[in-house]
């Protein structure tokens, strides 16, 4: 087994703990009413993307996502939050230096021992999903579903329907295409993007990702006989029928979305050893990007 194989089958019990350390990390975290940004880098801001989403559309208050070189300068928040597995991601310690004293900032991370910890204000560590592999799996999900559970969403199904994504078998077929597109709505449009990019990092896939509804605006054009398109969450109306009436594999999101991104997890594993690769030495990738002054 892969270490990326070891971990990505580790989450209902990462994602429990996970929940379970909400209430011990209110004060640090967004309180309702006011204005956050979250930011990352590759696969935490798309898991920014997904809390922005979640936190907004629960009423909580206005959150913005941002990757952590795009934050814009002149935007004043009364929280930040940095999304970062290793604690040594250049782009975000370096944020984090230039928000000193003009916002309060948190850093989640897995890592206790690193840069970061000076960088923030305020720190969370889930050191119980950190990872060995580059490919990140169980700690943007656990980072995620801490989130969830900040903002008072159980997370008892998404840990039920994540044990039966690592149990069931995945569409069949699905292996064999040749391309892969990833759809989500609101909050799910982050794990969307997320599903892609474990696709293009574990197994060289051609994949894309896009809100559900921009689908029928150019991209179902490339759907054909070796394509598969898969929904996270709920699909609009009609959505399926059409995808399927160009011959294409629709793949639908029947489990909580996050179980879903599990499943898209191992999808990427599965579609990596029919090609021969190695999940674990993703292509000119590195656990942390760390950029010479």
């Amino acid at each position: 087994m892969t270490h990326v194989e070891d971990e990505l089958t580790s989450q209902p019990e990462c994602w429990i703990r996970a929940a379970a350390e909400a209430p011990r990390h209110h004060a640090v975290l967004p309180s309702p009413g006011e204005r956050v940004a979250i930011v990352g880098c590759g696969t935490s801001y798309f898991m920014a993307q997904a809390a922005a989403a979640l936190r907004e559309g629960t009423g909580h208050g206005e959150t913005d996502a941002f990757a952590a070189s795009e934050f814009p300068p002149g935007r004043e928040y009364d929280r930040v939050v940095a999304l970062t597995r290793s604690g040594t991601t250049t782009e975000v310690l370096d944020l984090l230096a230039r928000l000193r004293g003009r916002a309060r900032t948190v850093a989640v991370t897995a890592d206790p021992d690193t840069p970061v910890l000076a960088a923030a204000d305020d720190v969370v560590v889930l050191d119980f999903a950190d990872e060995r592999s580059v490919v990140q799996t169980r700690f943007a999900t656990s980072a995620l579903t801490l989130f969830r559970a900040h903002l008072g969403l159980p997370a008892g199904a998404a840990v039920a329907d994540a044990r039966t994504a690592l149990a069931g078998e995945l569409p069949a077929g699905l292996v064999d295409c040749t391309q892969f597109t990833f759809l989500g709505r609101g909050w799910t449009v982050g794990l969307a993007n997320e599903a892609a990019l474990k696709m293009r990092e574990a197994s060289l896939s051609w994949t894309e990702a896009y809100p559900a509804m921009e689908y029928r605006h150019g991209p179902i054009s490339i759907t054909t006989r070796s394509t598969a398109t898969w929904m996270l969450g709920d699909a609009p109306e009609g959505l399926a029928a059409q995808v399927r009436d160009t011959g294409g594999l629709w793949v639908s999101g029947g489990l909580d979305p996050l179980a879903e991104l599990v499943r898209a997890q191992r999808l990427a594993v599965a579609v990596a050893a029919a090609r021969g690769l190695d999940p674990d030495r993703p292509r000119h990738l590195t656990r942390s990007v760390i950029l010479a002054p």
